[in-house]
């Protein structure tokens, strides 16, 4: 039944100029994009908020984990990365060891500046910086923060970053760990945001729903979500002309 399903969300159109299809990588679950150009972006679901991304002949990671909880990455298995991108230094975001095997000399790190620290290498973003990281691909970093009190602590303003990512047209939002900021409002024009709900960390159920009412994604993946309850997101979103996309990334 579960193949059956799969291969009717394979068949199914996509209406922004991208055609999509959904199947199991091995473990992980995978989503497929195409691109102004027809080429594809595929997102494979790792854990939390640990995101694989292809381009192009390009390795992408995001905020690349080996282990949380009970769950493991086996990133040795992986290929090596083009660029890799950290928000910022929790452990569940941050972790030299995974970084360090995606490496080659040639691999590119980006991170705020707490995390080019700690690392002791690495090119360095702050929000509001923006770069071209090879001929279709450029990215912004974008703040991240918490906004409700009693909850400032776990991620200041200023510190951490979100990332916009620009690949061949399709814009991509990354959020990290944030709460629905006011910045939030001068992020236009995206096609696939990845959203974090898990209080008192990042995002209420509700200020998702606010978040992507806000942002307006065509397609959204609620993220680094544990054990938060998402199951009414989408039907608070059926009328919003946005596609909730639930995966593994508790």
């Amino acid at each position: 039944m579960k193949k059956i399903f799969m291969l009717l969300m394979a068949m199914v159109g996509f209406g922004f100029s991208c055609c999509n299809t959904m199947a199991e990588d091995k473990e992980y679950e995978t989503d497929v994009f195409t691109t102004k150009s027809g080429k594809t972006v595929t997102f494979h679901a790792l854990m939390h908020a640990c995101i694989r991304i292809e381009y192009d002949g390009k390795e992408i990671e995001i905020d690349p984990v080996g282990k949380l909880g009970n769950r493991t990455i086996d990133y040795v298995a992986f290929p090596k990365a083009d660029y890799i991108f950290v928000t910022h230094e929790h452990g569940d975001h941050f972790d030299k060891d995974a970084i360090k095997l995606l490496s080659t000399d040639k691999t590119i790190v980006i991170a705020n500046k707490r995390c080019g620290e700690m690392l002791g290498y690495g090119d360095v973003m702050a929000n509001g910086d923006k770069t071209d990281i090879c001929e279709d691909i450029s990215v912004e970093a974008v703040p991240a923060y918490n906004t409700t009190e009693g909850h400032l602590q776990f991620h200041p303003k200023g510190r951490d970053n979100g990332y916009i990512l620009t690949v061949d047209g399709l814009n991509i939002y990354i959020a990290g760990d944030t709460e629905d900021i006011p910045e939030i409002f001068e992020i236009k024009d995206v096609d696939i945001a990845f959203l974090p709900c898990n209080q008192p960390y990042t995002m209420t159920a509700d200020q998702l729903v606010k978040a992507t009412r806000t942002i307006k994604p065509k397609v959204l993946f609620p993220y680094h979500y544990g054990q938060t309850d998402l199951s009414g997101i989408e039907e608070q979103l059926k009328d919003d002309g946005v596609e909730v996309r639930i995966r593994h990334y508790e």
